[in-house]
C-alpha cells in the first residue's frame, strides 16, 4: 500500500463527512406521492357523476378530460422512481386546477389536492435538509 493511500484513509475530512443513510429515506416519500396520485385519481373519477348532474351535464370534452386526467395520475403513480416524477406530479396538479374551465367541482378538487402537494413539497424539503445535516435515523452513528 502506498503512503498516499494511508494518508487519505486517516484524513479527518473522511471521518467528518455525513454518512449516507442505511436505508433509502426517499422510498417512503415516493410511496406517499404514488398513493396521493392514486387517491387523487379516485376523487377525480368521482367528479364524473357530479358533472353529469350539475351544470351543463357531462359532454365528451368534460368526460374525456376527467378520464384522461385520472388515467395520467394512475400511470404517474408507477413512475415515482424517475428523476422527473415530481415535475410530472406538479404538472398534473396544474391540469387539475385548470379543470375549473371544465367544471367547477374539478377545479375545487384541484385546489384541495394542491394544498396536499404543497405539504408533500414541504416534507421533501425537510428531508433534504435533515439528510444534508446527517440527522436522518439511518445516518446516526
Amino acid at each position: 500500500m502506498s503512503e498516499a493511500a494511508d494518508n487519505s484513509a486517516a484524513s479527518p475530512d473522511r471521518d467528518s463527512a455525513v454518512r449516507p443513510p442505511a436505508k433509502d429515506p426517499w422510498k417512503g416519500l415516493r410511496g406517499v406521492m404514488a398513493g396521493t396520485l392514486v387517491l387523487e385519481a379516485i376523487v377525480v373519477l368521482l367528479v364524473l357523476p357530479v358533472v353529469a348532474v350539475v351544470g351543463g351535464g357531462l359532454t365528451w370534452l368534460s368526460g374525456g378530460y376527467i378520464v384522461l386526467l385520472a388515467v395520467a395520475m394512475i400511470a404517474g403513480a408507477g413512475l415515482q422512481g424517475r428523476p422527473w416524477a415530481l415535475r410530472y406530479n406538479l404538472a398534473l396538479q396544474v391540469l387539475t386546477v385548470l379543470g375549473f374551465f371544465v367544471d367547477l367541482s374539478l377545479g375545487i378538487v384541484g385546489v384541495i389536492f394542491s394544498v396536499v402537494w404543497g405539504y408533500i413539497l414541504y416534507l421533501r424539503k425537510d428531508m433534504k435538509d435533515r439528510e444534508a445535516r446527517g440527522l436522518l435515523p439511518g445516518q446516526r452513528g
